[in-house]
């Protein structure tokens, strides 16, 4: 990967990357749709929206989505992998070639893309929000348990909030720990990973997307990409499915697609996932399932740093310098802003999207 084709295709801002990727999709001929976030504007006073650009015969019997932006900031990685497929002659001609349809969907959180927040303008985690409210919420009682010391009243935290993160972590295992603050809760609407009490804007949104481009098909391959977990610059493909789905995913992708439910996935077992909703609006298809996640930081500085988010969103008149150094480490615990991290995404990102094709051609 030139570095020059990197530069064109990642972007500082969410107004910077919006613009490529609807240069981009118009450049290609692609139809493009904006759905608006009307009662938000971005960090910029600029318009939020997601965008989707479709390529290919429209209610295609076999569908590729690619998906950014789920939670705000790990857009800008997504986005590039968006974007440099529009700019890849090779790519498209096989996904056409395969009488494959190709959905993108750019910014499923605009807002904290925009702003840099993981959650979205309720601090609802979209990866928890996609589940069934008729039904009665997920519990997560360790959630509780661990709050008052994962969000304290200070930041950053004090040598007693630090204590008591130890002796929890002494007493139940790191293991633990995490799954109480990451896995999902739905009791504190200011609190970290929080679920929502109703479908958010985006959920709205997706299935919207979902009914209009996957109605007519009959198989239908997503990759949902992510940043922040595991090993730094590696691409690591979470199957986000149901368990029935495992043996195709590893089929089309390869052993290393590790699921959560099974213990071996850098990804907690979340309630909720946006791609979860293909399952309610596209019954009819078969389904095959990625969450593409590309290393940052380790594991617990990204914790750290989502953390030090959340406690900002409910003090807001903390020191403008501290807020600030808030938001660029968010920014940089989800964006590795150089050429060799870079590089490492855009090759692993064009190889499962090329897998998926193949996988889509054969079905």
């Amino acid at each position: 990967m030139h570095s020059s084709a990197a530069a064109r295709c990642f972007s500082g801002s969410y107004a910077e990357a919006r613009r490529k990727f609807l240069d981009a999709a118009a450049a290609r001929g692609a139809a493009v749709e904006s759905f608006v976030l009307e009662a938000h504007r971005g960090a910029l006073g600029e318009t939020l929206a997601t965008d989707t650009a479709y390529l290919g015969t429209p209610g295609a019997a076999r569908l590729l989505i690619v998906s950014s932006g789920t939670h705000g900031p790990e857009g800008f990685c997504g986005s590039a992998c968006q974007i440099a497929t529009l700019h890849d002659d090779d790519l498209l001609s096989r996904i056409e070639q395969a009488g494959v349809g190709l959905l993108l969907v750019h910014a499923i959180n605009p807002h904290g893309f925009s702003h840099l927040h993981r959650t979205n303008e309720d601090n609802i985690d979209l990866n928890r929000n996609h589940i069934d409210f008729d039904a009665p919420l997920p519990g997560n009682a360790a959630y509780a348990e661990v709050e008052p010391f994962v969000l304290p009243a200070t930041w950053p935290p004090s040598a007693a909030d630090e204590a008591a993160m130890a002796a929890y972590i002494d007493k139940h295992g790191l293991r633990a720990y995490r799954a109480a603050v990451t896995t999902g809760q739905y009791v504190a609407p200011d609190g970290l990973f929080y679920g929502g009490q109703a479908p958010s804007w985006s959920n709205r949104t997706v299935r919207g997307i979902l009914r209009k481009f996957g109605g007519a098909a009959t198989h239908i391959g997503w990759i949902d990409i992510h940043t922040g977990l595991g090993p730094y610059g590696h691409g690591e493909k979470i199957y986000p499915g149901r368990p029935d789905g495992l043996a195709q995913a590893r089929a089309w992708w390869g052993a290393d697609v590790f699921a959560p439910f099974d213990g071996q996935s850098a990804s907690a077992d979340v309630s909720g996932p946006v791609v979860s909703a293909v399952y309610d609006e596209c019954p009819q298809a078969s389904v095959a399932l990625m969450g593409l996640e590309f290393g940052t930081l380790p594991d617990l500085e990204v914790l750290n740093r989502l953390r030090a988010d959340t406690w900002l969103r409910s003090h807001a008149q903390a020191p403008a310098e501290q807020q600030r150094s808030i938001r660029q480490q968010l920014r940089d615990a989800f964006y590795c802003d150089n050429e060799e991290w870079k590089g490492m995404v855009l090759g692993q990102a064009r190889t499962a999207l090329l897998q998926t094709v193949q996988g889509l051609k054969n079905a």
